[in-house]
Formats: structure tokens, sequence, C-alpha cells
């Protein structure tokens, strides 16, 4: 009778603590091939790949979420639980569990390691980073560690090209046919009593002195780091400083890649204008295409090098230092150091930063977290910054060393943080008698970053990125120049046409709500398809603008169009309106997803909207009377 794991792609799971280089091992087995998705029934992402090995072995890859323990304490714990125990209804059991352990810190990953080797299944260990091991004078004798853990280990290294050979030579050869009755006699798997956790412990410690000799220096270099970086003080003004120059850098480094794209569209659109005669078909790619979509895509080194700082910022391993340092004060208002990075992640994109809530194990510091996860600046809201700053605030050097722009861009997001801090300390007046969770975390070992894996995540968010702009705003900008042409003026109209569209009629209507903050119908309008996305809002004023006959290439004069036409009164409403502004349709979906409840993301859109437009009014009513307007 043939055997039916030779009929099949292998199913081959990785499981391993975060930080342990598993996914940078995934994706060097992987490659391209590989797919992003959520589990059935739960919002924990699923990353599965696919390989083939020198023999012609097909292998399916499962990228577990990663968890320090098979008694789960969130979201991402309780999957990879469920799928090595067999009991997620949508996967089917792996037919081999390969551990993934950072070499550097086996005393941590090990734990894990025992009690996946209590389920019965078929286990290799993955010892990863093992080169970094070496480099620290780390000596773990993989034959000792073998025999004593009772599987195959494998030396790898996930950040080099080279890095999986000898785990894709076992995954070509492995006979797991021995293995196929065991994975049927199973025993259920349940929460290991204190006494077992202890034990094992003991057992891990155990292995180490056996298998592993660590010089008695090892965490010297860490410790000196830390002494400075965990200081309450000192590691507070490094945290800022670091803040500081990553938003100064977002201004300074862009500029000349922004002209490039700049003068690009520009020139797309004087050769459209050129080789097409005046008509609906000019008017929807120069008015609608490139003031829409090419106004927003002027953006993207902007957003690049934001997203470079927080990936190196992840890769070094500072940012769970961060979350420590800071664990102290965000407990003044109710949350926990834990927070952090979800919040963090916000400033790139609320979506992915809500998704990271799932590592909160207390339900009410999680759900306080995704409601103040949108007052992070995310970097959809940048080109409406960039746009505005650029506009009314002069490109000039403070103290000698500052750009101006710069530092308006930093209060910006010191803005923002203030505000959700603000948030948090009111939703502390509703929350439970439950105590507070403690921050336990591991502090992984510095790194220096990998420029493949940091190449790799600029790629995946840039094209994310680009895809936006060809996908959402493409189509919300064309939609508003739809909107915003038709239908014509009538007979002998001498006004602008745009006032007799659809989007002009909106608009005038809308004008009444956002004329006490200083909001023109233009930007009523412009805030209509913003809802949807942010970035639009730069794009539709692009096309509004346009269309109301002010000027021949509106994608390239807008900044200085606006200057001459709003007050700055009506700049500073509108820059603040966009610290609160309420989240796009993506966020409020993801909330409604990780909530399990519509509840939730109806009062965050009432608290913003409210947030918003109170500061937006105050904000306009000072600056006239500051500039006596």
């Amino acid at each position: 009778m043939p055997d039916p794991l030779s009929e099949r792609p292998l199913r081959v799971a990785l499981l391993g603590n975060p930080n342990c280089g598993k996914t940078a091992l995934f994706n060097l087995l992987t490659g391209s091939r590989q797919k992003v998705a959520n589990y059935a029934g739960v919002t924990v992402e699923r990353k599965e790949g696919m390989l083939e090995t020198a023999s012609g072995r097909q292998v399916v890859v499962l990228d577990l979420p990663g968890a320090y323990s098979l008694n789960a304490l969130s979201a991402d714990e309780q999957v990879t639980c469920d799928i090595v125990t067999g009991r997620l209804p949508s996967e089917p059991l792996p037919d081999l569990l390969v551990c993934v352990v950072d070499a550097t810190n086996l005393r941590l990953n090990l734990r894990l390691v025992l009690e996946a080797r209590a389920l019965n299944l078929p286990l290799v260990l993955a010892l990863n980073m093992c080169d970094a091991a070496r480099h620290s004078g780390i000596v773990v004798d993989t034959a000792v560690l073998a025999h004593e853990l009772g599987m195959p280990v494998i030396e790898t290294v996930g950040i080099r090209h080279d890095g999986a050979q000898e785990l894709l030579t076992f995954l070509a050869k492995v006979d797991l046919g021995k293995s196929k009755k065991r994975l049927k006699a199973t025993a259920p798997w349940h929460a290991p009593h204190v006494d077992e956790v202890m034990a094992t412990q003991q057992e891990v410690r155990r292995v180490l002195k056996l298998a592993v000799q660590e010089p008695a220096e090892s965490l010297h270099a860490d410790d000196t780091i830390d002494a400075v970086v965990l200081h309450p003080l000192w590691g507070m003004l490094v945290l800022a400083a670091t803040l500081f120059l990553m938003f100064q850098a977002v201004f300074s480094l862009a500029v000349w890649p922004m002209d490039v794209i700049k003068s690009v569209v520009e020139g797309l659109s004087g050769l459209v204008r050129s080789h097409l005669t005046e008509g609906p078909l000019s008017s929807l790619l120069v008015d609608g295409v490139l003031a829409g979509a090419g106004g927003v895509l002027v953006f993207l080194p902007q957003i690049l090098i934001l997203f470079f700082f927080i990936l190196v910022l992840e890769d070094s391993g500072y940012l769970p230092r961060a979350a420590f340092l800071l664990d102290r004060v965000m407990r003044t208002v109710g949350l926990s150091g834990r927070s952090f990075i979800p919040l963090l992640s916000s400033f790139a994109c609320a979506v992915p930063g809500i998704m990271a809530t799932r590592t909160i194990t207390h339900w009410r510091d999680r759900l306080v977290t995704i409601m103040i996860a949108p007052l992070m600046t995310c970097s959809a809201r940048l080109p409406v910054y960039t746009l505005l700053i650029g506009a009314f605030i002069p490109s000039q050097t403070v103290w000698g060393i500052f750009n101006l722009q710069g530092l308006v861009m930093f209060a910006l997001y010191v803005g923002g943080i203030l505000s959700a801090m603000a948030v948090a300390a009111v939703a502390m007046t509703w929350r439970t008698r439950t105590r507070p969770t403690p921050l336990v975390m591991e502090l992984p070992s510095y790194r220096m970053p990998n420029l493949r894996s940091l190449a790799q995540g600029l790629y995946e968010r840039g094209s994310t990125f680009v895809k936006r702009v060809g996908g959402i705003v493409l189509a919300l900008t064309v939609l508003l120049w739809f909107l915003a042409t038709y239908p014509a003026p009538p007979a002998g109209a001498t006004d602008a046409a745009i006032n007799h569209s659809y989007a002009g009629i909106l608009g005038h209507w809308l004008e009444v709500l956002v004329a006490p903050i200083g909001f023109n119908w233009q930007i009523a309008v412009a805030l209509v398809p913003g809802m949807a996305a942010r970035e639009v809002v730069v794009g539709a004023l692009g096309t509004v603008y346009a269309l109301s006959g002010s000027g021949d290439d509106v994608s390239g004069q807008l900044a200085p169009l606006i200057a001459q036409t709003w007050s700055l009164a009506t700049a500073l409403s509108l820059l603040v309106w966009f610290i609160f502004a309420p989240q796009c349709i993506s966020t409020l979906v993801v909330v409604r997803r990780e909530t399990n409840s519509w509840r939730y993301p109806l009062l965050m859109s009432v608290y913003l909207f409210a947030l918003a437009y109170v500061a937006s009014w105050v904000t306009y009513r000072l600056t006239l009377a500051w500039t006596g307007g």
C-alpha cells in the first residue's frame, strides 16, 4: 500500500519564540512562493509558503505565530497551540515541527521545545543564529544537545543566502513513515501545572549545563549599552532624540527623490496635454489620474524613510527596550509598556498596529490600545502634512542645526502621542478591578540590522503603498473627477464648471458645517474621499482645484496655490484636524474584526470626529485672534 506522505507535499510548521529569526528562516526557505492571509475564524496572520528540495520533494512550510509557551496567554499563542495540538479544524496537523531557537538565547527558547516534545510529534531543532553565537563565544555541542533532547539538531542562519542548506538536505531525506501511528496516538494537550513548569525549567538548566558553554562576559556589551538605554533619564533622552531625528530625516533626506518624482509627474502632464486635444479623456488623465494618484505617489520617499527607521529599530533589538523603558510612563495612563510596540507600528499604519495588540494579554489594555492607535500619526497623513507645512512653514534653519519644517512635523507627531495618552487616561475611569498585567518580555541581544531583511521589508511596504495608490487612491480620484466634472454647466454659465457638478453641490452643502473651523468647500469635497484613505486628500485637492480653473498644472502648483488662497488659520486648523482625523475605512474594518463588534468602531468614529472638530475650531479661533484675521 503506498505511503500517503509520499503522495502529497510534506507539511512542515516552524515553531519558535518571537525574535528567534523564525520568519527570516521562513523567507529564506520559501522566497517569493508564499502567501499571507488570516486563519479561518480568527484574525491572526497566517503565512504559508512552498519549497522544492533538490530531490524534487514538495514541502509546504507554515510560519506559526511566535509563542513563548504552549500555555497560551495571547491570541497569537492560542492559534499556535491549537495548530500543533490539532485543535484548529481548518488546519491539518503538521507532519513535522521545526523548532527554531536562537542559539544566543537557548535558556529562554528551550522551554517551548520541551513543551513541544511532549506532543509526540516528529521534531527537528533548527539552531538558528549559530554564527552570532560563535561570534559571542557561545559553544553549543550539537551532538550532546540532540542526544539530550531526543531529536535531530541542525544549524541554520536565517539571514544568509545559504543558511538553510542543512535544513533543506534534512527535509529532502527525512522519513516520517514510522511516525504516522504516533501522530494518531497523540494524547490531548493540557495546560501545564505549576510543578510541570518548574520541572521544565529545571530540565532546561540541566540540558544547557551539558551541551552549552557560555563565556563569563557574554552579555557584557549588551549590559553596557543597556546601562544607558534603559536609564530612567538618559534612556528617555536617547528615545526622544531617536524619534526626533527620525522625523527630521523624513523631511531632510526626501527632498531630492521627491523633486525627481514631481518632475516626472509634471512632465507626464505636459506630454498628455501636448498629444491630446482638450476633452474628457485629456481632463481624466491630467486632472484625474495625474493630479490625484500622481500627487500622492510623490510622497513615497518620505514613507520609505519612516519605514526604514522603524525596521532598523526593530531589527537592532531596541524596540523591546523602548517598551520596557516606557512601561512606567504608560502605567500612569493605565497601559503597560507592551502597548508601545503596537502604537509605534501605528506610525506606519494603524491597521498592523491594531493587529499587533494581540500580544497584549489583558483585554481592557488591548481595547484601549486599539481605540487610541489611530491617534498615532500614520504614513497616510504624511502627504497632507508635507503639503501644508511646505506651503505655510518657511524652510529655514533653527538654532543653526534644525529644519523648522521638521520641527513642526515633530510637533504634530507629539500632538498625536499626547492626545492618545490623554484619551487612555480618561479610559482609566472605567477600568475593571483586575490588576494590570505586569510587563514580562524578552530583551534580545543587540544586532546589526541585516541589509537583506531591510531591503525586503522596504520593498514589501513600498509595493503595498504603490498598489494602494494604483488601486484605492486611483479609483477614488477617478470617481471624484467624474463627480467634479458632471453634470456639465448650463449654457451661458460664466463661473467654474465644478460649481455645477455633483461634487461642487455636495461641497457647498458641507461648507455650512465646516465653515466654523475655517474650511472652504474645496476642502470639504476633499475630506469625503479622505474617509476611505487619507492619502486621497492631496490628490482630491489637486483634482478639485484643477477643475476649478485655478491653474494648468495643479499637481506641481498646489502648494503655492493654497498658500495664496488659504489663510494661516485655515492651514493650521486642517493640520490639527488630521491629528485627530477620523480613521480610514480599512481601520474601522480591522477594529470590527479584532473586537468582534461594531460598537467599538462606531465609538471610535464618534469620539475622533468630536475631537477633530473641537480642536480645529479652537485652533482656528486662536490663530485668527493671534494674526488679527
